[in-house]
């Protein structure tokens, strides 16, 4: 039987994976894959090595404190790889393990497929030699990527559709936008890392205590399954509802406004037109890593990389206080002529994310075949 490796360090990852492997896994059913992964792909067939929690970390330190067991996982991975025959291997997103992992597998002649690009653009611009001479096809999915790999060095670069364009294809094309809503709902994204979660939750909470005071406000939250639940427990007193990671497109569409941690959610967000003030706050490590060797620095999160320009304010560090998340919010709500602006402005999301007319399933099963030597009829 044919095998091939997948690598989704991360939960991100895994919904990266699952946008394409319950297809690709049916086109090819004599092919085994196994690799890291998390509950979902597993329960659709993926052979966990490792579970993705295990390679789970936040910020530079704590990836530092785990140094040892990545370098065990990696040889362990490797060495499976040579035990199955593996000719194929399909990485997914993190990037400090997998582009490491990637020239490894080219020299074993395996050709990987990189799903998706790493932001090389932002720092560590040397990554594009890496990737130039370890991986078969760059998968990218924001919109100036192709043109910037490609002019670097990569000879087969692909840019697709957004994994959440697709993940949220049919609720996109049903979705209608909210109205400003009486009382105003806010939602609370803190994030799927114990740290976030004890950063900032507390301070969305004083937050909504202070709008409370001058506002009729409701508020709601998402819970990570991946955090301790422990870390929400003193504040459920103050939530009308609660969601768990699978309600989080209910949640959104009850929203007028929401407070988030950096990150994809951050896009969601913004393809369901809800106005998001992003929230960041790190180790002084991670800090002095970030101010000293990130070149891109305009925006963090993904909604405002998409769009290139601050569609979501972004409060950073010390800026992450109760009193400037009240301004913000005062800015939308006593402000409907820019608050609506903003969603006018979302709306244009889903256009931005898209990529080329390509089924990436079709695209993976013809290179996993042609790599053993069974080309498939299109």
């Amino acid at each position: 039987m044919n095998s091939c490796l997948i690598i989704t360090g991360e939960k991100s990852g895994e919904e990266h994976a699952l946008s394409f492997f319950a297809d690709l896994k049916s086109k090819l059913p004599n092919t085994h894959f196994f690799g890291v992964g998390g509950n979902e792909l597993e329960s659709q067939g993926l052979e966990l090595l490792y579970h993705l929690n295990d390679f789970s970390s936040w910020g530079y330190s704590e990836v530092i404190a785990k140094i040892p067991f990545y370098l065990r996982a990696m040889k362990s991975i490797l060495a499976e790889v040579d035990k199955r025959q593996c000719k194929v291997a399909i990485l997914i997103d993190y990037q400090s393990f997998n582009l490491k992992l990637a020239g490894k597998l080219k020299a074993k002649g395996v050709e990987v497929l990189y799903y998706v690009a790493p932001q090389a653009w932002a720092w560590k611009e040397y990554r594009v030699q890496k990737l130039a001479a370890a991986v078969h096809t760059l998968f990218t999915i924001i919109p100036f990527e192709k043109k910037w790999f490609s002019e670097r060095g990569l000879k087969h670069v692909i840019s697709i559709d957004h994994p959440l364009l697709t993940t949220y294809k049919k609720d996109l094309k049903e979705f209608h936008s909210k109205k400003f809503s009486n009382p105003v709902h806010l939602l609370l994204l803190p994030g799927s890392r114990n740290a976030e979660v004890e950063k900032l939750l507390p301070e969305f909470i004083d937050s909504f205590i202070k709008l409370k005071k001058e506002i009729t406000i409701s508020l709601s939250i998402v819970k990570s399954s991946s955090v301790n639940q422990s870390l929400y427990a003193p504040y459920d007193q103050y939530f009308e509802k609660i969601f768990q990671n699978e309600d989080l497109l209910i949640a959104l569409k009850q929203a007028d406004f929401s407070l988030a941690a950096s990150g994809t959610v951050t896009l969601t967000c913004a393809l369901f037109e809800v106005p998001t003030i992003v929230c960041y706050k790190t180790s002084l490590l991670n800090l002095f890593i970030f101010e000293t060797f990130v070149k891109y620095r305009s925006h963090i999160s993904l909604a405002n990389i998409i769009h290139n320009r601050s569609v979501f304010p972004e409060l950073l560090q010390d800026k992450v206080t109760s009193y400037n998340i009240v301004s913000e919010i005062r800015n939308w709500y006593y402000n409907h002529r820019k608050y609506n602006e903003l969603k006018e402005q979302l709306k244009t999301t889903k256009i931005l994310v898209k990529g080329e007319d390509i089924n990436i399933s079709q695209y993976l099963c013809d290179v996993i075949e042609n790599s053993y030597g069974k080309k498939i009829d299109s």
